[in-house]
């Protein structure tokens, strides 16, 4: 690393906390190495409160840009000079490149996840998808599964301002799209439960799973669940979370969030530099 630090370096940045577990860093720079790229990237434990300061201080040293995650992607739209057509229609960011002070947001989450649903061989087009969490992540997921040409998805979120939001996020799917979408309260777990009989796929977009709740699913009962059905987790680290254990005692077929990860980061990758990231590379050497 200090081999290939240069007083003409740029740095990308990872903003949210928890942070230290990110793969981020790492990804990011085997691929910088392995392109022969001045850069380097590095993460930052910044949660909403000091959001503002920090991203004022990336535009004024001139930083090229930054990823966002929990629990910042939504707060961030605020500071930011423009949003890419999907971040605004998304409400949420998770990139953020630097053009000579005009700072944009991007969102890769959703086109990230349904990449990896296409690499894994997992075809969810044509039919019904329920998925807890109502953030950032999950937002992104609902926009692109629905542009793409998911059928029918159903959101679950506990009675929060997000869920207040996802309303909006509901009413934008339903103007643009031929997805048919609804919102419920994921405390009703007798809903919940009708909804994921339903379904070809059931996604945990939120944080439980990982630290700092570890060994904790989203599902309260694993027989929620149905043999013949997909269970996908945004959590990778630990790479196998409750809710996917559950999941395989059940039969069902799961999906962790390690290939969301991988090509959320490649086309951020590809919004810094204007390269594409060596993924192959990088799988071998990551995963």
């Amino acid at each position: 690393m200090t081999e290939r630090i240069t007083g003409a370096t740029k740095l990308i940045g990872l903003l949210g906390t928890p942070i230290a577990h990110s793969l981020s860093p790492k990804m990011h720079n085997e691929a910088f190495a392995k392109l022969g790229l001045d850069y380097v990237y590095l993460a930052f434990d910044v949660g909403n409160q000091q959001l503002p300061g920090v991203i004022e201080g990336f535009r004024q040293l001139n930083i090229r840009g930054f990823n966002v995650t929990m629990p910042n992607k939504t707060i961030v739209c605020n500071y930011l000079d423009q949003l890419s057509p999907a971040a605004e229609l998304a409400g949420a960011v998770n990139t953020v490149v630097n053009d000579n002070g005009i700072l944009t947001g991007h969102i890769t989450d959703g086109t990230g996840y349904m990449r990896a649903l296409k690499e894994a061989d997992i075809h969810i087009i044509g039919k019904k998808m329920t998925i807890a969490g109502a953030g950032g992540a999950g937002t992104a997921i609902c926009i692109q599964a629905a542009l793409d040409g998911v059928k029918e998805i159903s959101i679950f979120n506990q009675k929060d301002d997000y869920f207040f939001r996802a309303q909006e996020t509901v009413k934008k799917i339903r103007d643009k799209t031929h997805c048919n979408v609804k919102l419920f309260d994921i405390n009703d777990h007798d809903r919940l439960h009708e909804e994921i009989a339903e379904s070809s796929i059931f996604t945990n977009s939120t944080s439980i799973g990982m630290k700092p709740y570890e060994g904790q699913s989203i599902i309260p009962d694993a027989r929620m669940l149905h043999a013949g059905l997909v269970v996908s987790d945004v959590v990778y680290i630990p790479k196998k979370s409750r809710l996917l254990e559950m999941a395989e005692e059940q039969g069902c077929r799961t999906i962790n969030g390690l290939g969301m990860m991988l090509w959320q980061g490649a086309r951020a990758f590809e919004i810094w530099t204007g390269q594409e990231m060596p993924v192959d590379y990088i799988k071998e050497r990551l995963f």
